[in-house]
């Protein structure tokens, strides 16, 4: 029974993987890219780390998996932002459907950047 659901947790996170890879090849701007590779990917990992933790007993390598996930939690949410962020401030084009509310010119300077 161990093994079903160690193959269906490796399964989905490699679904997730797969989507995230034809979203970087289909999607039409760099945002969207980077949109569809931080969900999709990041939920892919999860899973095939939740499977790696699963499939072995050892309380070291559950706990290694683990650690693995929560740092992937952590991370891949803010390094996602400041990617996104400083290429909307160095004028990275977006796609002529996309809309962009904020009205702020992408050369301007947040004041809460710190920079």
């Amino acid at each position: 029974m161990k093994e079903v659901a160690v193959s269906v947790l490796l399964f989905a996170g490699l679904a997730f993987i797969v989507v995230a890879a034809i979203g970087i090849v289909r999607l039409p701007d760099f945002y969207m890219r980077l949109h569809a590779n931080s969900k999709s990917a990041t939920l892919g990992v999860i899973f095939v780390f939740l499977g790696v933790a699963l499939h072995f007993e050892r309380t070291e390598s559950t706990m290694q998996a683990l650690l693995v996930i929560v740092f992937f939690v952590i991370t891949a949410p803010v390094a996602s932002h400041r990617i996104g962020r400083a290429a909307w401030r160095t004028g990275v084009a977006f796609h002529p459907s996309t809309v962009d509310r904020s009205g702020i010119p992408a050369s301007r300077s947040d004041p809460r950047d710190g920079a």
